[in-house]
């Protein structure tokens, strides 16, 4: 599987001027006030209008708005569920595949990587069902791979949608990098990744919010991986910490 000579998974053009450090604050304040609305009971599509229409957000910052919020609830299942980055003793792993894949290549293409309220990193990229490898995609993998391997893992196993474009290619890449980086791994092309991962007794690598309200734990490995090679562009729209890095270049 080889990425296209110039194709990277960077920012959307529009996006030094959305999410511009004047902006971190504001969207700050929109997901603390949508996820007060969300505990209430409001409906997130409603509430994601309401809020976005208070503060005039574009319909990329309230997209990234609606990926940072939850609710009081969802935030407390997510954090008692989390697992610290320490030795897993031979746990089983199963890896939302595109999901971590997009994150890790959005972040080392110097895209936007928004951290939300349950601490969870999370890309703004869209693959809308296809999906083409990048000059970061082997990078990703290495990666995710160096972050994971000091943890004694179990079992890997990486889940990836059959019905995104290049699934099985992707799956052929992994398999072949997995001993190289000392993880064998396998990779499964799927047709619902999400069912799976809800309801694996392994330890479950995603971001989907779904998913992370169902699974019984889960790493983040997004934010593991990243430690050593850090985002250029990070938007922390944590609670707390509304005072976010903006764009640096």
């Amino acid at each position: 599987m080889r990425p296209a000579d110039t194709r990277h998974r960077g920012p959307h053009p529009a996006d030094a001027e959305l999410f511009a450090p004047q902006w971190v604050p504001v969207l700050g304040r929109a997901v603390a006030e949508m996820s007060w609305l969300l505990t209430r009971g409001y409906p997130p599509g409603g509430t994601l209008k309401l809020v976005g229409d208070r503060y005039a957000l574009t319909e990329r910052q309230r997209w990234a708005v609606g990926r940072a919020a939850c609710t009081d609830e969802q935030l407390a299942h997510r954090t008692a569920t989390q697992l610290p980055a320490t030795g897993l003793n031979g746990r089983p792993v199963a890896i939302d595949g595109f999901n971590l894949l997009i994150t890790l290549e959005t972040a080392l293409s110097g895209g936007v990587v928004l951290r939300g309220r349950d601490s969870a990193l999370r890309d703004l990229s869209s693959i809308h069902g296809t999906y083409r490898a990048v000059q970061e995609t082997d990078r990703a993998i290495r990666l995710a791979a160096t972050a994971l391997l000091p943890l004694n893992p179990g079992p890997v196993r990486w889940l990836l949608d059959q019905p995104v474009s290049n699934s099985g290619r992707l799956a052929g890449r992994l398999r072949e990098l997995g001993p190289e980086l000392g993880l064998p791994w396998a990779a499964e092309v799927v047709l619902n990744p999400d069912t799976l991962l809800a309801d694996t007794t392994d330890l479950v690598v995603t971001s989907d919010s779904v998913v992370l309200d169902r699974a019984g734990a889960w790493l983040n490995l997004a934010a593991l991986a990243l430690e050593a090679e850090p985002p250029r562009w990070l938007l922390d729209l944590s609670l707390g910490n509304t005072e976010a890095q903006g764009f640096s270049r």
